[in-house]
């Protein structure tokens, strides 16, 4: 998939001054800079479970953030899933430890992201290799407290 400057704009926030965090966003900074998305929840077992089957698109902006409520191994696979996603794979502290991407849909090969993850995001395929995504990125997000590498306290 070619991504256009116009998808990236999406997704590509200028500085996150200022803004309180919400539980239907997340933020992500790195090497490439800022990024925002607008993502819904999962954080039981039936949600997590159904997660983003059936969907037939994902705006550039937006994903599903998966929280659990202690840190664990996971590990993804693409059954019923109609679009390719990358999965960003992220331990308590709010580090990215892994991203996977575009995974393919319907393969039920497991996707591990690494051992001790509280979170993971699902965003369109390919857009994190666009914006430049990878390990050592640091995610803001209520879930991760005020211990994290990027807390929301420190706004």
């Amino acid at each position: 998939m070619k991504v256009t400057s116009v998808l990236l704009a999406a997704c590509l926030a200028g500085p996150l001054t200022a803004q309180t965090c919400d539980e239907a966003q997340v933020d992500l900074r790195g090497t490439f800079g800022t990024a925002r998305f607008s993502v819904e929840i999962a954080d039981d077992d039936a949600e997590r479970a159904q997660g983003l089957m059936f969907r037939e698109s994902l705006p550039s902006g937006q994903g599903m953030l998966f929280i659990y409520e202690s840190p664990r191994p996971a590990s993804f696979w693409m059954k019923n899933t109609l679009i390719p996603l990358d999965m960003i794979f992220v331990g308590a502290d709010g580090v990215v430890r892994n991203v996977h991407e575009n995974a393919v849909p319907g393969d039920l090969t497991p996707i591990r992201g690494g051992d001790d993850i509280l979170a993971v995001l699902e965003i369109r395929g390919g857009l994190a290799g666009a914006i430049g995504i990878e390990a050592g990125a640091e995610m803001r997000h209520p879930a991760f407290g005020d211990a994290a590498a990027w807390s929301c306290a420190a706004q």
